[in-house]
């Protein structure tokens, strides 16, 4: 990239004095504390709102924006942030967690299923399965190895009663538990296995009369679930994209903010002499390609028709606003002197080089010398 400057560069320097950000007209110490003040109220409130920054962009990279908890990303000062997002698991009407994927029952289906088991307990060869297997009193020795989960229907009856089934599927899950367990344990020749499989029948006979409803009833409440889902993903989607548009206003206020300040301190701040423009002008040479883009760049930034990202460009310094010009003095300087730093560095390696390399041509001319002056002496002795 080249730069036409339409200034003389007949000054050399940029050098700018820190004190000059300082000259202010009357109590310049009073207005800087002022000045600090507002930078340090503004510094806060960049502080308070980074963490909320990082909030809304935790949310945005979590999938589904559905993690409870998750620290994986850092602000800009390298702390984490625990991000809570709120519970959507949804309850049954008695304030009990739902199990996931469990239906539960509408009361109706309950009481429907209530009759069934009653029907089935009235059953005449029912009474076997009405209490416990008495595994002691029968000398059922190798029952529980045989038997994982014992189960009875008098058993069943109480957890009905107290409210321990959410949906009639867990009970159907148990009844049948209760016969296939006789089943498993008994020969098939034997009496307590012929009753079990028949009252089994007849429970699977009354079972299929519910089982259109509960279809119906589940296919409903997974419809109802999707859609509170759904809903309660939008409303966070939609609290989340408020959060952030209140983010990005704060943000673009705080920058208006600074960019007053920086316009203030500039109008109390003395402007650049036709001097230190050229001396401006030619130090905007010297810079390296990529610092000199970064000063292009901000010559843009108060003037958006200027077109930094081009090949050539013609810059005129006089056309320049006094904060443009102090914002380039400023930069140019620090960046002038990090490059005086590393170039000296460098100048000091390349000078211990260049004294090693002369002293080891003086130690071999010395060696020369030496050889010369003893081929001499033989030739003389010779002679």
């Amino acid at each position: 990239m080249s730069v036409n400057v339409k200034e003389e560069p007949v000054v050399p320097n940029c050098d700018v004095d820190n004190t000059e950000l300082a000259v202010f007209n009357g109590n310049g110490e009073s207005e800087l504390e002022d000045f600090g003040t507002r930078i340090d109220v503004i510094t806060e409130r960049v502080n308070q709102l980074e963490q909320r920054v990082v909030e809304v962009e935790q949310f945005y990279s979590t999938k589904d924006g559905a993690a409870q908890t998750n620290t994986s990303k850092s602000n800009s000062g390298g702390k984490k942030v625990a991000i809570s997002q709120p519970n959507t698991s949804k309850c049954n009407s008695a304030g009990k967690a739902k199990s996931k994927g469990k239906h539960v029952s509408s009361p109706e289906l309950m009481r429907q299923f209530a009759t069934i088991i009653r029907q089935i307990t009235q059953h005449k060869w029912a009474w076997p399965f009405m209490e416990p297997v008495d595994v002691k009193g029968l000398g059922l020795d190798d029952y529980h190895k045989v038997i994982e989960k014992p189960m009875d229907l008098g058993t069943i009856k109480t957890k009905m009663e107290a409210s321990e089934y959410n949906n009639v599927r867990e009970i159907y899950a148990d009844v049948r538990l209760v016969f296939k367990n006789a089943m498993k344990y008994n020969e098939e020749k034997e009496d307590v296995y012929v009753m079990a499989k028949a009252v089994l029948e007849k429970f699977e006979e009354r079972w299929l009369t519910i089982m259109p409803k509960l279809v119906e009833e589940e296919k409903k409440q997974a419809e109802e679930e999707a859609q509170d889902h759904a809903n309660k993903k939008l409303a966070l989607e939609a609290a989340q994209a408020d959060k952030a548009r209140d983010l990005s206003n704060e943000l673009y206020e705080i920058d208006l903010q600074l960019e007053r300040l920086r316009e203030t301190v500039v109008q109390r701040c003395r402007k650049l002499s036709t001097q230190e423009k050229k001396g401006l002008s030619a130090a905007l040479g010297r810079l390296s390609p990529e610092d000199l883009s970064k000063a292009l760049k901000m010559v843009s930034e108060s003037n958006p028709s200027f077109p930094a990202g081009a090949p050539e460009v013609e810059l005129d310094i006089d056309v320049q606003t006094d904060v443009t010009l102090w914002r380039l003095k400023v930069f140019v300087q620090e960046a002038l002197k990090a490059a005086n730093k590393s170039s000296g560095g460098t100048n000091a390696q390349n000078n211990n080089n260049a004294g090693e390399i002369n002293k080891n041509n003086a130690k071999r001319r010395r060696e020369i010398s030496d050889a010369i002056n003893k081929a001499s002496i033989k030739r003389a002795k010779k002679a």
